[in-house]
Protein backbone atom coordinates (compact mmCIF):
# COMPACT_ATOMS: atom_id res chain seq x y z
CA UNK A 1 0.00 0.00 0.00
CA UNK A 2 1.32 3.47 -0.89
CA UNK A 3 2.33 5.72 1.98
CA UNK A 4 -0.19 8.39 2.91
CA UNK A 5 0.71 11.93 1.97
CA UNK A 6 1.26 14.88 4.26
CA UNK A 7 -0.30 17.99 2.75
CA UNK A 8 -1.91 21.29 3.60
CA UNK A 9 -5.69 21.59 3.87
CA UNK A 10 -8.15 24.21 5.17
CA UNK A 11 -8.16 24.69 8.93
CA UNK A 12 -11.28 26.88 8.94
CA UNK A 13 -13.88 28.45 6.68
CA UNK A 14 -12.84 31.75 5.13
CA UNK A 15 -14.77 34.33 3.10
CA UNK A 16 -13.89 37.33 0.93
CA UNK A 17 -15.95 39.75 -1.16
CA UNK A 18 -15.09 41.51 -4.43
CA UNK A 19 -17.22 43.99 -6.41
CA UNK A 20 -17.03 44.13 -10.20
CA UNK A 21 -19.28 46.61 -12.07
CA UNK A 22 -21.75 46.54 -9.16
CA UNK A 23 -21.92 42.73 -9.09
CA UNK A 24 -20.87 41.27 -5.73
CA UNK A 25 -18.72 38.15 -5.79
CA UNK A 26 -18.52 36.41 -2.40
CA UNK A 27 -15.91 33.64 -2.17
CA UNK A 28 -16.31 31.04 0.58
CA UNK A 29 -13.68 28.32 1.03
CA UNK A 30 -13.53 25.40 3.44
CA UNK A 31 -12.57 21.78 3.91
CA UNK A 32 -14.05 18.89 1.92
CA UNK A 33 -12.46 15.49 2.56
CA UNK A 34 -14.99 13.81 0.25
CA UNK A 35 -17.32 14.75 -2.62
CA UNK A 36 -20.24 14.32 -0.22
CA UNK A 37 -18.67 16.77 2.24
CA UNK A 38 -18.18 19.24 -0.63
CA UNK A 39 -21.85 18.96 -1.63
CA UNK A 40 -22.91 19.54 1.98
CA UNK A 41 -20.68 22.66 2.14
CA UNK A 42 -22.10 24.00 -1.15
CA UNK A 43 -25.67 23.40 0.07
CA UNK A 44 -24.94 25.31 3.29
CA UNK A 45 -23.69 28.34 1.34
CA UNK A 46 -26.78 28.21 -0.90
CA UNK A 47 -29.00 28.08 2.19
CA UNK A 48 -27.15 31.02 3.73
CA UNK A 49 -27.59 33.22 0.63
CA UNK A 50 -30.72 31.90 -1.12
CA UNK A 51 -31.41 35.17 -2.97
CA UNK A 52 -28.08 35.19 -4.87
CA UNK A 53 -27.98 34.99 -8.67
CA UNK A 54 -25.43 32.15 -8.85
CA UNK A 55 -23.50 29.80 -6.59
CA UNK A 56 -20.53 28.70 -8.68
CA UNK A 57 -18.26 26.07 -7.15
CA UNK A 58 -15.20 23.88 -7.57
CA UNK A 59 -13.81 21.28 -5.19
CA UNK A 60 -10.87 18.88 -4.97
CA UNK A 61 -11.26 16.22 -2.28
CA UNK A 62 -7.97 14.45 -1.59
CA UNK A 63 -4.49 15.34 -2.74
CA UNK A 64 -1.85 14.25 -5.23
CA UNK A 65 -2.92 11.37 -7.47
CA UNK A 66 -5.96 10.51 -5.36
CA UNK A 67 -8.35 13.40 -5.97
CA UNK A 68 -12.10 13.65 -6.61
CA UNK A 69 -13.05 16.83 -8.46
CA UNK A 70 -16.30 18.62 -9.21
CA UNK A 71 -17.38 22.03 -10.50
CA UNK A 72 -20.38 23.96 -11.80
CA UNK A 73 -21.05 27.20 -13.70
CA UNK A 74 -24.50 27.28 -12.01
CA UNK A 75 -26.22 29.04 -14.90
CA UNK A 76 -23.39 31.36 -15.94
CA UNK A 77 -22.25 31.05 -19.60
CA UNK A 78 -20.48 27.71 -20.06
CA UNK A 79 -16.82 27.79 -19.03
CA UNK A 80 -16.86 31.31 -17.55
CA UNK A 81 -17.25 30.44 -13.87
CA UNK A 82 -16.57 26.90 -12.62
CA UNK A 83 -13.45 26.30 -14.77
CA UNK A 84 -11.67 29.53 -13.68
CA UNK A 85 -12.30 28.63 -10.02
CA UNK A 86 -11.08 25.07 -10.63
CA UNK A 87 -7.96 26.36 -12.41
CA UNK A 88 -7.05 28.41 -9.33
CA UNK A 89 -7.70 25.44 -7.05
CA UNK A 90 -5.60 23.08 -9.18
CA UNK A 91 -2.76 25.59 -9.15
CA UNK A 92 -2.70 25.81 -5.34
CA UNK A 93 -0.69 23.31 -3.30
CA UNK A 94 -3.62 22.37 -1.07
CA UNK A 95 -5.96 19.41 -0.69
CA UNK A 96 -9.48 18.69 0.62
CA UNK A 97 -10.76 22.11 -0.47
CA UNK A 98 -14.08 23.45 -1.75
CA UNK A 99 -14.67 27.00 -3.02
CA UNK A 100 -18.10 28.52 -3.62
CA UNK A 101 -18.23 31.88 -5.40
CA UNK A 102 -21.64 33.46 -4.87
CA UNK A 103 -22.71 36.23 -7.24
CA UNK A 104 -25.28 38.95 -6.67
CA UNK A 105 -25.92 40.43 -10.12
CA UNK A 106 -25.45 44.21 -10.16
CA UNK A 107 -27.32 44.98 -13.39
CA UNK A 108 -24.31 45.31 -15.70
CA UNK A 109 -23.22 42.44 -17.96
CA UNK A 110 -19.53 41.62 -17.52
CA UNK A 111 -19.02 39.67 -20.73
CA UNK A 112 -17.18 36.38 -21.01
CA UNK A 113 -13.74 37.77 -20.18
CA UNK A 114 -15.07 39.81 -17.27
CA UNK A 115 -16.77 36.76 -15.73
CA UNK A 116 -13.67 34.58 -16.08
CA UNK A 117 -11.58 37.28 -14.44
CA UNK A 118 -14.05 38.01 -11.62
CA UNK A 119 -14.57 34.36 -10.67
CA UNK A 120 -10.86 33.58 -10.91
CA UNK A 121 -9.87 36.65 -8.87
CA UNK A 122 -12.39 35.81 -6.14
CA UNK A 123 -11.06 32.25 -5.89
CA UNK A 124 -7.46 33.53 -5.69
CA UNK A 125 -8.36 36.06 -2.98
CA UNK A 126 -10.13 33.57 -0.76
CA UNK A 127 -7.35 30.95 -1.10
CA UNK A 128 -4.64 33.53 -0.39
CA UNK A 129 -6.12 34.26 3.04
CA UNK A 130 -7.44 30.78 3.85
CA UNK A 131 -6.06 29.38 7.15
CA UNK A 132 -4.47 25.96 6.54
CA UNK A 133 -3.02 23.13 8.58
CA UNK A 134 -0.99 20.01 7.83
CA UNK A 135 -2.94 16.84 7.25
CA UNK A 136 -0.62 14.34 8.93
CA UNK A 137 -1.35 10.63 8.31
CA UNK A 138 -2.11 8.71 11.51
CA UNK A 139 -1.90 5.06 12.48
CA UNK A 140 -3.95 3.33 15.19
CA UNK A 141 -2.44 0.43 17.14
CA UNK A 142 -3.38 -1.83 20.03
CA UNK A 143 -1.19 -2.38 23.09
CA UNK A 144 -1.44 -4.89 25.92
CA UNK A 145 0.74 -4.75 29.02
CA UNK A 146 0.96 -5.78 32.67
CA UNK A 147 -0.17 -3.17 35.19
CA UNK A 148 3.32 -2.26 36.47
CA UNK A 149 4.28 -0.96 33.01
CA UNK A 150 1.16 1.15 32.43
CA UNK A 151 2.35 4.54 33.75
CA UNK A 152 5.71 4.34 31.97
CA UNK A 153 4.08 3.36 28.68
CA UNK A 154 1.52 6.15 29.09
CA UNK A 155 4.33 8.69 29.44
CA UNK A 156 6.04 7.26 26.35
CA UNK A 157 2.80 7.53 24.37
CA UNK A 158 2.48 11.21 25.29
CA UNK A 159 6.12 11.87 24.37
CA UNK A 160 5.39 10.57 20.85
CA UNK A 161 2.18 12.59 20.40
CA UNK A 162 -0.03 9.55 20.78
CA UNK A 163 -3.71 9.85 21.68
CA UNK A 164 -5.35 7.10 23.73
CA UNK A 165 -8.68 6.34 22.05
CA UNK A 166 -9.70 3.58 24.46
CA UNK A 167 -8.42 1.73 27.51
CA UNK A 168 -9.62 -1.34 29.39
CA UNK A 169 -8.41 -2.96 32.59
CA UNK A 170 -8.81 -6.71 33.04
CA UNK A 171 -5.98 -9.11 33.84
CA UNK A 172 -3.83 -6.72 31.75
CA UNK A 173 -4.12 -3.15 30.53
CA UNK A 174 -5.32 -2.89 26.92
CA UNK A 175 -5.00 0.38 25.02
CA UNK A 176 -6.00 1.64 21.60
CA UNK A 177 -3.69 4.50 20.60
CA UNK A 178 -3.45 6.73 17.51
CA UNK A 179 -0.05 8.14 16.52
CA UNK A 180 1.15 10.48 13.79
CA UNK A 181 2.67 8.11 11.21
CA UNK A 182 6.07 9.77 11.61
CA UNK A 183 6.13 9.04 15.37
CA UNK A 184 5.28 5.34 15.37
CA UNK A 185 8.77 4.04 14.50
CA UNK A 186 10.45 5.92 17.33
CA UNK A 187 7.73 4.93 19.80
CA UNK A 188 8.02 1.26 18.84
CA UNK A 189 11.81 1.26 19.29
CA UNK A 190 11.64 2.96 22.71
CA UNK A 191 8.75 0.73 23.79
CA UNK A 192 10.77 -2.38 22.95
CA UNK A 193 13.66 -1.07 25.04
CA UNK A 194 11.45 0.04 27.93
CA UNK A 195 9.55 -3.26 28.19
CA UNK A 196 12.35 -5.63 27.14
CA UNK A 197 10.23 -6.66 24.17
CA UNK A 198 7.18 -7.59 26.30
CA UNK A 199 4.90 -5.01 24.65
CA UNK A 200 4.58 -4.74 20.88
CA UNK A 201 2.18 -2.42 18.98
CA UNK A 202 -0.31 -4.40 16.87
CA UNK A 203 -2.24 -2.95 13.91
CA UNK A 204 -5.77 -2.10 14.93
Amino acid sequence: MAAALTYRRPAAIHRVELVELKSRFIGTAGRADTAEAARTFIASVRAEMPDASHHVYAFRAGYGKSVTEGMSDDGEPSGTAGPPVMAVLRGADIGDTVIVVTRYFGGTLLGTGGLVRAYGDTAREVLAALPTELNIPKITVGLEMPYPLFNQVKRLIAAHEGVMDDESFTDQVALIVTFPETQLGGFTAELRELTAGQVVPLPF
